[in-house]
C-alpha cells in the first residue's frame, strides 16, 4: 500500500487539535483496510517522527436523504497516533 493510500486526510476538529496540543496525538482518517502497523509506518515516513502508539476506531456511514431519495455514506476509519516524547509535532500543512 502507498503512504497516501493509507492516510486519507488529517482530521482538523476542535477535539483533534486539543489532543494534538495536550496529548501529542495526531488524528487521521485512514483507509479502512489499513492495519495499525501500516498506519505507524506511513506516519513515521511521511512526517519523519517516531510513533509510540496507534489507536483506531471504525465508524458506520450515516443515513443521508435528499427528498424521497436516501442512501448511506461510506464506512470510515479514524486513527489516533501518539508520538514519542521529544519528537517535534508536525503541522498538517507539511503534508
Amino acid at each position: 500500500m502507498n503512504l497516501y493510500d493509507v492516510i486519507v486526510r488529517p482530521i482538523v476538529t476542535e477535539k483533534g487539535v486539543g489532543k494534538k496540543e495536550e496529548e501529542r496525538t495526531l488524528c487521521f482518517q485512514v483507509n479502512p483496510d489499513a492495519t495499525k502497523t501500516d498506519i505507524k509506518g506511513a506516519v513515521e515516513k511521511l512526517f519523519k517522527v517516531k510513533v509510540e502508539d496507534v489507536r483506531t476506531a471504525t465508524f458506520d456511514g450515516k443515513l443521508r436523504r435528499r427528498g424521497r431519495y436516501h442512501g448511506y455514506a461510506s464506512d470510515w476509519k479514524k486513527a489516533y497516533v501518539r508520538l514519542k516524547a521529544g519528537q517535534k509535532m508536525p503541522e498538517y500543512a507539511e503534508l
